[in-house]
């Protein structure tokens, strides 16, 4: 069995980065898809849903070094399940209502915003970089 996840969005806030006890760096962040539509009573919609991104190894070296809040990007990986309920992490917000966490352990990694649009914060090229399993670092 196999699965797969594909999402192209915007950082919430900057990586995190932090190493396991074995050394291994681990870095995280929250990444936000948009959709917008119209509704059966002809009102625009717009939905926006949010995603934790785990990324392990010189992947999560390269991201927390170059990705920035509202750096675009694509994130290829797994949906990991909540041990507790086996689907997305329940929780309540502050104002009593409720609320899902999908996770994502990303296997490739793609910058799609330029350098003008992060405004310096990676050197990917003006065309954006990709971070994939076995991909050289090509910076």
């Amino acid at each position: 069995m196999y699965h797969t996840i594909i999402l192209v969005g915007n950082l919430g806030h900057d990586p995190e980065m932090r190493y396991t006890p074995n050394g291994q760096a681990v870095t995280n962040f929250s990444v936000a898809t948009n959709r917008q539509y119209t509704g059966s009573d002809g009102n625009q919609i717009k939905e926006t849903t949010w995603f934790r991104v785990s990324t392990w190894g010189k992947r999560a070296e390269v991201c927390n070094q170059y990705l920035r809040k509202g750096s675009k990007v694509l994130i290829e990986g797994r949906l990991v399940p909540d041990p507790a309920t086996g689907g997305p992490r329940l929780w309540t917000r502050n104002d009593g209502t409720s609320a899902a966490s999908f996770e994502i352990s990303a296997f490739t990694v793609q910058f799609l915003s330029t350098r003008s649009e992060d405004e310096g914060s990676y050197e990917a090229g003006e065309s954006g970089g990709s971070i994939a399993e076995d991909d050289e670092i090509p910076f």
